[in-house]
C-alpha cells in the first residue's frame, strides 16, 4: 500500500485537484512519479511508514486490551457497552498519537520531497535528528494536537467494529444453542470474510466522518507549506477560502483505495493470531490440569 499512501499525503498538502476520475488520477500520478524518481520514488520513505505503522497498531492493541480487561475486570462474561467501547479506544488511541508522532512528521515530509532536495531526510534516524537539530524537540511533536483530535477515528473504528463483532458472537452461539452443539474456545472466532467486512465497514464510518483532520495535520506538518499554514486555526481559515469544504477531503479516494485492503488485511491477521494464542493457551492449561 506503500505508492497510494506516498500518493494520498501528496494530495492532501496539494491545493489543487488532480484532473480524471479517481482511478485515472491515481494511475497518472504514480506513473508521473515513477518516470521521474524512479521506482524508488514510489517507495520513498517506506521504513519510515512500516516503523509507524507497526509501532502506532503494536502500542494501539497493547493499550486498548489492558483498558478493555480494566473495564470488565475478573467478569469473563462481562459484556461493554458502546460507549465503553468509544472511551477505551479513544484512551488508547491519544497514548499512542503522542508517542508515535514523530515518526509521521518524519514521514510527511520524506513524502512530500524528492530523495535529491537538499531538505530531504535519507531515513527516519536522520529525520528526527534533523528535526531536533533545527526547530528543536518540540519540532518532534508538530501536528500533536491534531493528533489527538483524530482519536475519534480510531474510537468510531473501534466503537462500530466491535458491537459488530458482539453482534456476530451472539449470533454464532444461538446457532449452537439451537443445534445442540457445545460451544468450545476453538469456536470462539468468526470467518475471515465477516473480519474483513466488519473491519472495512467500521473503517469506512470512522474515516468518512474524520478524515477533515488528516489533511490539516498534513499541511501543518509539511515544512514546503509551513508560511502557508503557519497555525491550525489560520490552515482551516486558509483551506475552506481558498478550496471550499472539498479541500478539507483532498486524497479521501485514494486513501480509501489504499486503507481499507490495509485495514481489513490488519484484523484478519489479528483476528486469526489472537484466536490461535487463546486456543494455544487453553489446551496447555488442559495438559495441565489432566
Amino acid at each position: 500500500m506503500q505508492p497510494l499512501d506516498l500518493l494520498k499525503v501528496k494530495y492532501q498538502v496539494a491545493r489543487t485537484s488532480p484532473k480524471g476520475g479517481l482511478g485515472r488520477a491515481i494511475w497518472f500520478s504514480l506513473k508521473e512519479i515513477k518516470e521521474t524518481q524512479g521506482w524508488r520514488g514510489l517507495y520513498r520513505g517506506v521504513g519510515t511508514n512500516i516503523a509507524g505503522n507497526a509501532s502506532s497498531w503494536g502500542f494501539y492493541f497493547l493499550f486498548y486490551n489492558m483498558l478493555k480487561k480494566r473495564t470488565a475486570g475478573d467478569d469473563v462474561n462481562y459484556q461493554m457497552s458502546a460507549g465503553q467501547y468509544l472511551l477505551c479506544s479513544a484512551e488508547a488511541s491519544a497514548v499512542t498519537a503522542v508517542m508515535t508522532n514523530p515518526i509521521w512528521v518524519v514521514k510527511v515530509r520524506m513524502f512530500t520531497t524528492r530523495a535529491d532536495s537538499p531538505m530531504a531526510y535519507r531515513g527516519l534516524w536522520h529525520g528526527l535528528t534533523s528535526i531536533v537539530q533545527t526547530e528543536g524537540w518540540k519540532g518532534l511533536w508538530r501536528g500533536t494536537t491534531l493528533a489527538l483530535v483524530g482519536v475519534g477515528n480510531g474510537a468510531l473504528q473501534f466503537m462500530a467494529y466491535e458491537k459488530m463483532k458482539q453482534w456476530g458472537f451472539e449470533r454464532k452461539r444461538a446457532s449452537f444453542v439451537k443445534s445442540g452443539r457445545e460451544y468450545t474456545a476453538a469456536d470462539d472466532k468468526l470467518s475471515n470474510t465477516a473480519y474483513t467486512i466488519m473491519s472495512g465497514a467500521s473503517k469506512l464510518f470512522a474515516l468518512t466522518a474524520t478524515y477533515p483532520y488528516q489533511v490539516v495535520r498534513s499541511r501543518i506538518q509539511n515544512n514546503a507549506t509551513a508560511h502557508l499554514y503557519p497555525t491550525i486555526p489560520a490552515c482551516i481559515s486558509r483551506t475552506f477560502r481558498e478550496e471550499g469544504v472539498k479541500g478539507f477531503y483532498r486524497g479521501l479516494g485514494t486513501n480509501l483505495v489504499r486503507v481499507l485492503p490495509g485495514t481489513c488485511v490488519t484484523f484478519v491477521v489479528y483476528e486469526n493470531l489472537a484466536w490461535l494464542l487463546r486456543t494455544t493457551a487453553t489446551k496447555r492449561e488442559a495438559r495441565r490440569a489432566s
